[in-house]
């Protein structure tokens, strides 16, 4: 009995347990050699759906917005942009674009900290991402193909030639009711599922010019000519290029010569 209790309630021993850790061995690469293949295509003519390029046009986009950090801020240290665009849409049988976007602007700046005087001040690297909204029409010049003619959707209705009795005193025996059959509706319903342009994005720049509002000491003892922040005023040009495509079919020649073989 004794030993069961002494089994039982004896402490735990501590165990050595080694922690995972990542390995990565080699990554070297020689040089790979590559031995071409015959490439198999048709040479006798095609039709073919492919994307057709319909105006290629530079857009330039004026922004101006404010931005309030969630703390003080001394300085900022960087700024990484990125551009989205979320829309890119032609009204069809207009030359209107619709583009929507924003862009998600990654900014890193430095805070007062609490370690601060007339000589120096020392504080932390923090960040903050926004997204600064954007949304404009402008006119298309279609400097490539024309976009596909629109059609439409239609509904045609259709009747039967019915003979009936009259069945009334004021006509003979031999008169017939010749008319549509008011009893039953036919119909013919026909949708055309048209090719929706789309856009792709070739290149996009961006020049901003951002400012500091709101500066003030906020109760710190900074160095001369330093000051504190939360507000930045930023006025963006985005210069965008874009591609408008549409999927429309391609009449492919046939090859001739010794390229046909």
């Amino acid at each position: 009995m004794s030993q069961y209790y002494n089994n039982r309630f004896k402490k735990p021993q501590p165990t050595t347990m080694k922690r995972p850790f990542v390995e990565v061995k080699g990554g070297t690469v020689n040089s790979c050699e590559n031995t071409p293949v015959p490439i198999n295509a048709n040479t006798a003519g095609a039709v073919a759906k492919l994307p057709v390029v319909l105006a290629e046009l530079n857009v330039q986009f004026n922004v101006s917005s404010t931005i309030k950090l969630p703390e003080l801020a001394l300085d900022i240290k960087r700024i990484r942009k990125t551009l989205k665009i979320t829309q890119c849409l032609l009204l069809q049988d207009t030359n209107v674009l619709f583009i929507k976007g924003f862009v998600r602007k990654n900014i890193e700046y430095s805070t007062p900290g609490w370690c601060s005087n007339p000589y120096g001040l020392c504080g932390e690297i923090r960040h903050c991402t926004v997204d600064v909204p954007f949304d404009c029409t402008t006119p298309i010049t279609f400097n490539g193909n024309d976009p596909l003619p629109i059609i439409g959707t239609s509904n045609d209705e259709f009747v039967y030639l019915r003979s009936q009795e009259i069945n009334r005193p004021e006509y003979a025996e031999k008169d017939r009711l010749l008319s549509s059959d008011l009893s039953e509706i036919n119909l013919i319903s026909t949708e055309y599922y048209n090719e929706l342009p789309y856009c792709d994005l070739i290149s996009s720049r961006i020049v901003e010019f951002d400012e500091h509002l709101d500066r003030t000491t906020a109760n710190y003892r900074l160095p001369v000519g330093e000051k504190l922040f939360r507000e930045i005023e930023e006025k963006m040009v985005i210069f965008l290029t874009i591609k408008l495509l549409q999927n429309q079919q391609v009449a492919i020649a046939p090859i001739v010569g010794p390229c046909a073989k």
